[in-house]
């Protein structure tokens, strides 16, 4: 995997990084799943065990959940390149993280992009792009190049 991603776009045009923001919505969402999942420990095991066992299953359940939050926004693409036929991701400290072909996309309305890409080594990638964390215009061409790829 070379260090970093091409200058120009396959037929010689400029390809541009483009910075992602972090997703408000996904971080919303991720929220509120970890107190419904702390909720329904503490509802499973209170009646069982009682309420102070509960408040430690809970509070366990809640440390596990936003440790694997944290990690999981810490490994969030900070940035990527799109090309006419592949895509490039960046970590937040610059670093190359997938770059390849898209073959497979799932769009949810205009909100919410999961395209698995596909390396020239032949590994595979997924990726979860949500709209609010790059400009309309950007995610409007995104899911074209998606689409795109994953029928062709």
């Amino acid at each position: 995997m070379p260090a970093s991603a091409p200058d120009t776009a396959l037929n010689g045009g400029p390809s541009q990084r483009i910075a992602l923001r972090r997703s408000a919505a996904l971080h919303l969402a991720a929220a509120f799943f970890i107190v419904v999942a702390v909720a329904a420990v503490w509802m499973t095991v209170a009646p069982r065990v009682g309420t102070a066992s509960a408040t430690v299953a809970g509070m366990l359940v809640f440390a596990i959940l936003a440790w694997s939050a944290v990690r999981h926004a810490h490994d969030q693409p900070g940035a990527l390149k799109i090309g006419p036929e592949w895509l490039s991701i960046w970590s937040r400290a610059g670093i190359l993280r997938a770059q390849g072909r898209i073959t497979g996309c799932s769009q949810w309305s205009d909100s919410l992009l999961m395209l698995r890409l596909e390396e020239d080594s032949g590994a595979l990638h997924r990726v979860l792009i949500a709209a609010d964390m790059l400009e309309r215009g950007d995610f409007r061409r995104l899911a074209v190049l998606a689409r795109h790829g994953a029928h062709v």
